[in-house]
């Protein structure tokens, strides 16, 4: 089996981590509230929760074992009936794996629920920074982390070995000063530059304050302000079990879609593929 690639520098991100501030992990903030809404609509109860988090003070469910989110899940396998990865998906080296090792530590019919930053999140920034680069030094270096896209992502529970995969998600619009609070408020979120190929030097001035320029120029907002954009996607599985519903085998209806719909049934005619 391919190793995947080595895409974050842990040790910068646990420094990153470490420097982040309570008032802006709001969006962490979001996701405990989220939870907490998906479970009352899931009106089951859990009693064998993890959750893998990187900032476990803000987690307050009665019971639930707090795992640092790492390449390695400390998670005994079917030990639990709920397994929460709380905002850290996007920095995983292998998210598949990750997906795994949460299957894995779920008992039959057990829940996963896992947000992540989503394709959407940031690209004005993202776009910005890039045009600034490359008009300032003729080229691009590697600052924002790719992140995954909604379509994708069913298709990684299915691969993990999850039921009934989900994914959907929601969008937080915030509003900043200006370009330097934004970059300074996404600093004190731990989401600094952590990508194992980052530059190691700082980044020119003359970049930041292009980038900043045209940031103004395409998202500020009449007041002088300007505006940005977090897609938190949320991943629902199930680990399998024979109690859950399952898919009809094709042609197996009893009663025709027209009958359901009371309307005529229109067939198509034979006619010659050549006209």
């Amino acid at each position: 089996m391919q190793t995947p690639p080595i895409l974050t520098d842990r040790p910068a991100l646990i420094r990153n981590r470490a420097r982040a501030r309570g008032d802006a992990l709001f969006l962490h903030r979001e996701v405990v509230l989220e939870v907490q809404e998906r479970l009352i609509e899931v009106n089951r109860a859990f009693t064998d929760i993890a959750v893998v988090t990187p900032f476990p003070g803000l987690w307050d469910l009665p019971g639930a074992r707090l795992v640092p989110d790492d390449d390695v899940l400390d998670l005994q396998p079917g030990g639990h009936d709920l397994v929460i990865h709380a905002l850290g998906l996007h920095w995983a080296n292998d998210p598949v794996g990750q997906l795994v090792q949460a299957r894995r530590a779920l008992r039959a019919d057990g829940l996963f629920l896992g947000f992540l930053f989503g394709g959407q999140t940031l690209a004005g920034l993202r776009a910005c920074l890039a045009e600034a680069e490359a008009e300032v030094t003729g080229g691009l270096s590697p600052r924002v982390l790719p992140m995954a896209e909604i379509r994708d992502l069913g298709a990684l529970l299915q691969r993990a070995g999850f039921a009934l995969p989900v994914a959907d998600s929601f969008t937080k619009t915030v509003t900043y000063a200006d370009f330097w609070q934004l970059c300074r408020d996404l600093r004190l979120m731990g989401e600094g530059n952590a990508l194992a190929a980052r530059l190691r030097r700082p980044t020119r001035r003359a970049v930041i304050a292009r980038a900043a320029a045209l940031y103004a120029r395409h998202h500020g907002l009449p007041d002088g302000r300007v505006s940005a954009q977090f897609e938190i996607i949320c991943l629902t599985g199930w680990a399998p079990d024979d109690s859950q519903q399952k898919p009809l085998r094709p042609g197996s209806a009893a009663r025709r879609l027209a009958d359901a719909l009371k309307t005529d049934e229109l067939r198509l005619r034979d006619t010659d593929p050549n006209g």
